[in-house]
C-alpha cells in the first residue's frame, strides 16, 4: 500500500516538538489496536524537499474520522512517486481551537499531548471503535486549569473535574465564561456551592453548552461539571459507574497533594495510590484510565501494581510502551492506560 506522509502540527514548545514523532507514532499504534481499522506496519520520521513527516505505511485502508483524530496530524500526503497527494483529514472538533490555545499560565501542560491521553484512554475503552461518534462522559480528577476538560468538550463529550484549588476553578470559570460569550454559543455557566444535608461540600461549576442553536433548545446538550474539592472524595461527589474515562496529568512534584490526612503534601506516588482506587470506582466497565505522569518519582512498574490492586488491567501492548519523553531535567513524562473489566 502506498506510504502516507504525515505532516504534524507545529509546536512552541521546542522540547515537545522533538518528541511528537515518536509520541505521534505510539499515538497511532494504539488507535490501530481497537479503531483504525488498519494496522501499522511502521511509522517512523523522514524528510521531503527539507521538511519533516512521520511517513506511515499501513496494512488496511484506515478509518479516515480516526485518522484525523491524531493530536498532531496538521495534513496528510500520499506519496505518488515523486509528488505528494493530499488527503483530507477528517475533523471531529466542535469548538475552535483557541479554547485550547488561549489560556497561558505557569505548569500549563501541552494541548497537543493532553489530546493524545486523551485519545489513547477512549481508544483504550470498551467503546472504542464509536470514539468518533458517541458522547463520552470524561473525568480529570485532577482538573487544574481545565485542558483535559476543555478538550473534552471540544470534541463534544461531557467533561467533569474535580480540582482542590478553588483559585483554578474559578480562573476556569472566568475564561469559559468569556469564551462562550465572545463566541456566541448558546450555553448556561454558572459557580455556586454545592450544599448536602445542609453542608458546604464543595463548590461546583456546572455549564451546558451546544454549537448548535437548535440542538441547544431541543435539550441535546453538552454538560461540564467541576467540582472545587479534594480528588480523594470523588466517589462522594459522583455516583458509582457514572464516567466513561479517567484522563488526568498527574503532579510532577508534590504541588498538588490532597488535604485529607496528616499533610497535603504527600508525594504523587502516595496520591495516585490512595486516588487511583477512588477513580476507579466511579468507572463503567469497560472504561479506561489513562495517567501521564513523572517516571524520575514513580517507576512504571510500580504505577501499574497501584493500578492492578484497583481492579485495573494495563495495557502493556508496544504501542503503550512507546510515549515516553523528555519534557527538563526534571520530568521524564510517560503514559500508562488502564481498562476496567
Amino acid at each position: 500500500m502506498a506510504a502516507h506522509l504525515l505532516l504534524l502540527t507545529p509546536s512552541s514548545n521546542r522540547v515537545y516538538a522533538g518528541s511528537a514523532p515518536q509520541v505521534t507514532a505510539a499515538e497511532l499504534g494504539v488507535l490501530a489496536i481497537t479503531a483504525l481499522g488498519a494496522a501499522v506496519i511502521r511509522a517512523e520520521p523522514t524528510t521531503v524537499a527539507g521538511v519533516a513527516y512521520l511517513e506511515i505505511e499501513l496494512d488496511g485502508e484506515p478509518r479516515p474520522d480516526v485518522l484525523g483524530q491524531l493530536a498532531g496530524a496538521h495534513a496528510l500526503f500520499v506519496r505518488e512517486g515523486q509528488l505528494l497527494r493530499p488527503v483530507p483529514l477528517a475533523r471531529t472538533e466542535r469548538l475552535d481551537d483557541d479554547l485550547l490555545t488561549i489560556p497561558k499560565y505557569p505548569g500549563r501542560t501541552n494541548e497537543q499531548f493532553t489530546r493524545v491521553l486523551l485519545n489513547v484512554t477512549l481508544a483504550s475503552t470498551a467503546w472504542a471503535g464509536e470514539m468518533t461518534q458517541r458522547r463520552f462522559t470524561v473525568l480529570d480528577p485532577l482538573a487544574g486549569r481545565g485542558t483535559t476538560l476543555s478538550w473534552a468538550l471540544a470534541l463534544g463529550h461531557d467533561a467533569v473535574g474535580v480540582e482542590i484549588e478553588r483559585r483554578e476553578v474559578e480562573a476556569y470559570a472566568a475564561f469559559l465564561t468569556t469564551w462562550l460569550r465572545r463566541k456566541r454559543l448558546k450555553h448556561q455557566i454558572d459557580l455556586h456551592p454545592l450544599r448536602r444535608s445542609g453542608t458546604h461540600v464543595a463548590d461546583l461549576l456546572e455549564a451546558q453548552l451546544s454549537p448548535d442553536p437548535a440542538a441547544y433548545r431541543s435539550g441535546d446538550r453538552q454538560r461540564l461539571t467541576l467540582y472545587a474539592a479534594d480528588t480523594l472524595a470523588t466517589p462522594d461527589l459522583l455516583q458509582n459507574r457514572t464516567v466513561d474515562a479517567v484522563v488526568t496529568d498527574a503532579p510532577y512534584g508534590v504541588a498538588h497533594g490532597s488535604r485529607a490526612g496528616v499533610a497535603r503534601d504527600r508525594s504523587p506516588a502516595e496520591l495516585l495510590s490512595l486516588a487511583v482506587p477512588r477513580w476507579t470506582s466511579v468507572l463503567r466497565s469497560g472504561g479506561a484510565v489513562g495517567i501521564a505522569w513523572n517516571t524520575h518519582g514513580l517507576a512504571r512498574g510500580d504505577l501499574s501494581a497501584i493500578c492492578a490492586d484497583a481492579g485495573l488491567e494495563v495495557c502493556d501492548a508496544p504501542p503503550y510502551l512507546g510515549f515516553a519523553h523528555r519534557v527538563d531535567a526534571g520530568i521524564h513524562r510517560d503514559i500508562l492506560v488502564a481498562r476496567k473489566p
